[in-house]
């Protein structure tokens, strides 16, 4: 696997195809990490041939959604308009050579009708319905695959690119693409998942020779601890998590013994000092992601970190400038930034505490919670960007009356704290009475109204609508975060896994004094021996645990099953029943309800052929009674004769 360069970390060297392709980014919505090889990922097909493949899955899907639809028809079981003919022949796009890349196609089509929705909005719900049907055929596809193997390796990961203004596009696999497209169905399928939960565990990881490849882990079922004592070990999503978890938790220990633990005179204190370290380190990680991924990679908790980060900086320069005056100063400045740096310590004690949701979302609880908080603050969007204006119209109203009364706008100061109180939901017209009365108070009654009757109200009910919208689908909105965050440590660029503050390590006594002079080899050595040091308490702890798990896959395979199979309660004695042998199989087959036709469709189709029938017996009924009248009216003439 290609390391980095001294230009690489420190995020002056980019992607060389990143400056051709601006547009993708922000058609494709954010990119977590970019490429991170030296030579450009080929796709596995070539891109005209995905392309055509694309371009021939998006007609079959205008004829077979060709109107407008309820979003029901085409997503409930047993769909009339996704049959199975459908899916096969979705199956067939890319013929028997190509048929890996269906499902990545699907994705492609799915993006192109979201998009299509977007600058044609009189047909935007058609798009939409042809968009989820897309989502629904690549779920049936995924799941409808027996071969395991064949749907991780090659439908799943392997990268494929289409063409776009004549040139291809950064290659990308389905469980990337999924991901930057929150394309829910499809993250919520039972092989995505499977893939994912492999990802996570370290039981996919990318090839030495080509990190776009992934390959099985083939030490996974070894029952020797020693080989599981691997420095690489680290490079599994599960144990980065685990491992920030961990140093998130002494982070805010830190924190919480410096803050209860102030120095009147100044001085830096060993706790004090590993906190600012801490803090040194989580910034050069940020900025490391912000020169690699540019502003694709800011979001929400990057936003959090920094503010964070800025509030730690700060005290620390402050207790700089009071250790710069003496101790005995006669001004007492000392004494004086020595508190501002103690008040900028205490004021961000909330966002350590909720710093720790980061590290706690691969739990369902907490997970589907910041997923609700997440799509909260979106909404939210809408409610500051009306109040930013009624507020500064107001605010322009309230300072022109006061300016109007003396010339000198003085009470300014009072009139943004009245302004802030009416938003707390906590008015102060008292003030107001002898603001140029009457027109102060009038306008200060209409902003009241305004913000606490109007905005309030349509803030809580976009929330409302948000919290409904989420936890009517928390569990595939829970397993897209999940998949978001193991995407996150699959495409982190560094062999060498330094998680901060140790990436500090990385930097400063490794990769500037080493790698530039170093050879690859003796490099790599080092920073094995390095990460062994660091981890090893950890990696000890990691090999115990795949130790076991090595018993478990052993097991499996000794059983003829999957290597990540759990043996459940009922399955305990299911080898010991014989349901066809007992006749309960065919009891079962009799008493089933047939799902995939409507009760409708099945008693016409019984009237029909009682019709059948009875059409029969009457057309026998009418044949008999024409051969009795036959020979009745033969009987008298051979009698006569």
């Amino acid at each position: 696997m290609a390391r980095f360069t001294l230009k690489r970390l420190l995020g002056w060297e980019r992607h060389p195809s990143q400056g051709h392709h601006d547009h993708w980014w922000a058609e494709s919505r954010r990119r977590l990490l970019p490429s991170y090889r030296d030579e450009p990922i080929q796709s596995a097909i070539p891109p005209a041939t995905v392309t055509e493949i694309a371009l021939r899955l998006r007609h079959l899907i205008e004829q077979c959604v060709p109107c407008e639809l309820e979003e029901d028809q085409i997503t409930r079981p047993h769909s009339k308009i996704i049959t199975k003919k459908v899916i096969e022949a979705a199956r067939d796009a890319g013929g028997d050579e190509h048929r890996a890349c269906v499902v990545f196609c699907l994705l492609v089509n799915r993006r192109w009708w979201k998009h299509q929705a977007l600058v044609e909005l009189w047909d935007c719900d058609l798009h939409n319905v042809r968009a989820t049907a897309c989502e629904v055929i690549a779920k049936q596809i995924i799941e409808s695959e027996e071969d395991m193997d064949f749907l991780m390796q090659s439908v799943l990961l392997k990268r494929y690119s289409i063409v776009m203004d004549d040139r291809p596009t950064p290659p990308a696999n389905v469980v990337e693409k999924a991901v930057d497209l929150h394309a829910l169905r499809v993250i919520g399928s039972s092989g995505y998942q499977r893939c994912i939960n492999f990802l996570w565990r370290g039981w996919l990881v990318q090839d030495e020779d080509d990190p776009a490849t992934f390959v099985d882990y083939r030490d996974k079922d070894n029952a020797s601890f020693w080989v599981h004592l691997d420095p690489d070990r680290m490079r599994a999503p599960m144990y980065q998590n685990l491992t920030q978890m961990l140093i998130s938790f002494v982070y805010l220990a830190l924190y919480s013994s410096a803050i209860n633990t102030v120095n009147p005179g100044g001085d830096i204190d060993i706790v004090e000092a590993l906190l600012y370290i801490f803090t040194l380190g989580f910034i050069c990680e940020e900025l490391s992601k912000f020169w690699k991924a540019g502003y694709h990679i800011l979001g929400f908790w990057n936003a959090f970190n920094s503010i964070l980060y800025a509030l730690l900086m700060a005290s620390l320069v402050l207790r700089f400038i009071a250790l710069g005056h003496p101790p005995g100063d006669t001004d007492g400045m000392r004494h004086h930034y020595n508190t501002l740096s103690y008040n900028f310590l205490a004021v961000s004690a909330p966002m350590f505490w909720i710093r720790l949701l980061l590290y706690l979302d691969s739990f369902r609880f907490f997970g589907a919670m910041l997923v609700v908080l997440k799509v909260m603050m979106k909404e939210s969007i809408i409610f500051f960007a009306l109040l930013a204006v009624i507020i500064v119209g107001f605010l322009q109203a309230f300072i022109g009356l006061d300016y109007a009364d003396d010339q000198v706008a003085g009470d300014t100061v009072f009139i943004v704290q009245a302004m802030a109180n009416a938003l707390m939901q906590s008015p102060d017209f008292d003030g107001f009475e002898k603001f140029q009365h009457p027109f102060g108070l009038i306008l200060y009654y209409c902003f009241t109204f305004v913000v606490m009757v109007v905005l309030l109200n349509i803030l809580i009910a976009l929330y409302n609508s948000a919290y409904e919208d989420i936890y009517d689908n928390a569990n595939d909105e829970f397993l897209a975060m999940l998949a978001h965050k193991t995407m996150m440590f699959v495409r982190a660029p560094d062999e060498n896994v330094f998680i901060a503050p140790f990436n500090l390590v990385e930097i400063f006594l490794l990769a500037i004094p080493l790698e530039w002079w170093m050879s690859k080899d003796l490099y790599g050595r080092i920073n094995d021996m390095v990460m062994a040091t660091i981890y090893g308490p950890l990696l000890v702890v990691i090999a115990w645990f795949e130790v076991r798990t090595a018993a478990d896959i052993r097991s499996n395979r000794s059983r003829g099953e999957q290597d990540d199979d759990t043996i459940e309660e009922w399955e305990q004695m299911a080898d010991h029943m014989d349901f066809e042998g007992e006749g309960w199989g065919k009891r079962v087959e009799a008493a089933k309800s047939n799902l995939e036709e409507e009760a409708a469709v099945l008693e016409v189709r019984k009237l029909r052929e009682d019709v059948q029938k009875l059409k029969t017996m009457i057309e026998q009924l009418h044949a008999a009674l024409g051969a009795a009248n036959g020979e009745g009216s033969r009987t008298p003439g051979s009698t006569a004769e």
